[in-house]
């Protein structure tokens, strides 16, 4: 149990099941005799099922947590080192990669070992019962890697094609970048809040005016990749913004319900969120975003 609390041996445990999982995931992709996106979803979902399995061996869902901006970073890298680098592409690569280390980074800072489960996982638990395994699959890890998968497509499709940027897309990057700093921040924010033992709700810096700043900062990272790829190949790639159409639903149907939810057992939730605005940190003047 010492060992289970201990934050070095997990960080050495998940960095070896991360090794495991993205090796052979990368070993089959080079293997398998198919199209890259067929290749690349068969990989991705081969190695999520590798962190499932180690999951379940350490009875802890959390082992998948980091899997969320860890896989984007290695599908991006794989596809880079198999197709190099544009000038297009070298900035797609550099923005999914300031992303996925500074989201990366943010979860480090916020795990304390395997002992530890993050409460939705031991709510769903306690909801499903027996079903629970099932739910730990399908609801836990292969549904969020199919969901960033699909995110990862519109880089993916123009790491293929490698065309020439203009405006368009330097916008979108630089939205996306944007973004990733925009959810930096409201870590930060929060994190200090905890640090100094604020109770009640976060209302200062990004946190004002919205209740789910850092979600907002996820949505947009990936409509800013998905909108940057559509700019360069126009004719090919609107129907690749479904990643970041899905992403959206699942925070909007799925984690802020659930956060609002455990935010609404504290005392003066209704007041604060008659208050606030679930998104844009912006005054709320009515019902909106």
């Amino acid at each position: 149990m010492a060992l289970m609390k201990s934050r070095w041996f997990g960080y050495a445990v998940l960095l070896l099941v991360y090794a495991v999982a993205a090796g052979g995931g990368i070993m089959l992709f080079m293997t398998l005799p198919l199209p890259v996106w067929a290749s690349l979803l068969i990989a991705d979902v081969t190695a999520t099922i590798l962190v499932f399995l180690f999951s379940v061996l350490f009875r802890n869902a959390s082992v998948y947590d980091p899997y969320w901006s860890v896989q984007p970073a290695v599908i991006a890298v794989v596809c880079a080192a198999a197709q190099g680098l544009t000038p297009t592409t070298g900035i797609l690569l550099a923005v999914i990669l300031f992303w996925a280390v500074r989201l990366t980074l943010n979860w480090a800072y916020t795990f304390h070992g395997l002992a530890y489960e993050d409460w939705r996982y031991t709510m769903y638990a306690e909801k499903t019962g027996r079903w629970y395994p099932v739910v730990n699959l399908v609801g836990i890890h292969l549904m969020p890697t199919l969901i960033v998968y699909a995110c990862t497509m519109p880089a993916v499709h123009t790491f293929q094609t490698a065309p020439e940027w203009n405006v368009g897309c330097i916008l979108f990057c630089a939205v996306s970048l944007f973004a990733a700093v925009w959810q930096g921040v409201a870590d930060c924010t929060l994190h200090s809040f905890k640090k100094r033992g604020g109770k009640g709700f976060v209302r200062r810096g990004v946190w004002k005016y919205s209740r789910h700043p850092n979600y907002l900062g996820e949505i947009l990272m990936w409509w800013g990749i998905g909108l940057a790829a559509v700019c360069v190949s126009p004719a090919e790639a609107w129907w690749l913004l479904l990643g970041a159409l899905a992403n959206t639903c699942l925070f909007l149907f799925v984690s802020i319900p659930l956060a609002d939810g455990r935010q609404a057992r504290k005392e003066g939730f209704a007041e604060y969120r008659a208050s606030t605005r679930m998104l844009l940190p912006i005054p709320r003047f009515g019902k909106s975003f």
